[in-house]
């Protein structure tokens, strides 16, 4: 049986990945919105990318921040700014997306960006109409345990899409993880920001661009 639907992440394989600068400063306005002017340089780069529950617990501790409110304010400057650089055009689609309309079947985006910034990138790139179903991260601490590599969001887009046989296309490892821990084949896209060459886990497929996805979905028998 061939694959009924395909899910994609976001940043890395739709849209390119954010400067890791731009979100560190979103982390210090966040700080600053929480009343602490001058936080440490390392608890500011724990919470920029890959934050975990006890390192978000763990940081807040330090400064006697309530975390979830804390996580509220750094996940909305994080999408503010993600915002600002999408409308800047500083964070553009890949010009390989536009192969995504030659695939015939039903797609969903599965990100661990937050939600909002995933429907800010649909609006602005009129692409609401290509996607079936799409999930980023709420805005809470409780969120940060059922990102990728957990099945959370994506059980929940095979589930929107009634698929049976999905294919996850990422281009990181928690992606790679997740698509096993869910039964799914997956595809592992090569980008500049990429290197594979720690990954533990093993892609289905490895493709140069989302050029060659539409013949990799025909194809399979």
């Amino acid at each position: 049986m061939g694959y009924d639907a395909v899910l994609l992440d976001n940043d890395g394989v739709i849209t390119t990945i954010t400067d890791r600068t731009v979100l560190a400063r979103a982390v210090r306005d966040a700080f600053r919105d929480m009343g602490v002017e001058d936080p440490d340089d390392a608890d500011v780069e724990d919470l920029v990318i890959g934050v975990t529950p006890d390192r978000l617990a763990a940081v807040a501790g330090r400064y006697s921040l309530d975390p979830r409110a804390f996580w509220y304010r750094r996940d909305l400057r994080s999408s503010l700014v993600q915002e600002r650089e999408i409308y800047a055009g500083r964070k553009p689609l890949y010009d390989d997306v536009a192969a995504l309309s030659e695939i015939p079947l039903p797609m969903g985006i599965v990100s661990s960006n937050q939600h909002r910034t995933i429907e800010a990138i649909l609006d602005h790139y009129g692409l609401r109409n290509r996607f079936a179903t799409f999930y980023g991260r709420e805005m809470d601490p409780t969120s940060l345990a059922r990102k990728k590599p957990a099945t959370h969001y994506v059980d929940k887009a095979v589930a929107d899409l009634k698929a049976t046989n999905p294919l996850f296309v990422g281009d990181s490892e928690s992606d790679l993880q997740a698509a096993r821990r869910a039964g799914m084949d997956s595809v592992f896209v090569e980008r500049d920001h990429t290197d594979p060459s720690a990954f533990r886990v093993e892609p289905t497929y490895v493709i140069d661009s989302l050029r060659e996805l539409p013949k990799l979905v025909d194809g399979n028998p």
